[in-house]
């Protein structure tokens, strides 16, 4: 028994390939929403950089990602036929007024897990055509989206980092 236990990664060290690739990406998924987890409505709006980034857009925009990646492109799904923004663009990144802390964690554990649901149907080396490069496999969207999903999380934890100094110790 080790203490602390193995977090997930850190048990899949000698797994698969495949369970490694999802063990790292669901890692960065947890870090992403535990960042977001228990921040008000209005700090999950604070715009706290130029840029349109906020706690809740960085989720809004990683909903959208996981999205495009794994339903868009992997399945070869329609974006009509897709409940939720597919587009990684500027609009993703944008909260409407229902876009609460709650909600956008809720759409994105469904993202997530609808990723994994679609993933799983696939081997590594299947391949889908990309516009860019020609074709991508499933091996090359999980690394994908370990960097894009590490990134944001970065991003979040800094974030949350201003917003928790910014509160009045007592």
């Amino acid at each position: 028994m080790v203490d602390p236990p193995l977090a997930p990664e850190e048990a899949a060290s000698t797994g698969g390939e495949r369970a490694v690739w999802e063990a790292f990406l669901d890692c960065q998924r947890r870090e992403v929403a535990e960042k977001i987890a228990g921040v008000s409505e209005e700090d999950a709006r604070r715009r706290l950089v130029p840029s349109l980034t906020t706690l809740g857009g960085l989720l809004k925009h990683l909903s959208a990602v996981e999205r495009s990646w794994f339903q868009r492109r992997l399945a070869s799904r329609e974006p009509a036929d897709i409940a939720g923004w597919v587009d990684g663009g500027d609009p993703s990144w944008t909260l409407g007024p229902d876009d609460t802390v709650e909600r956008l964690l809720a759409e994105y554990a469904e993202a997530c897990e609808e990723s994994r649901r679609v993933a799983a149907r696939s081997a590594l080396d299947y391949s889908v055509p990309h516009s860019r490069l020609g074709r991508v496999s499933l091996r090359w969207i999980y690394a994908h989206m370990i960097e894009e999903t590490a990134r944001h999380a970065g991003h979040a934890d800094i974030l949350r980092e201003q917003l928790d100094a910014a509160r009045p110790t007592r």
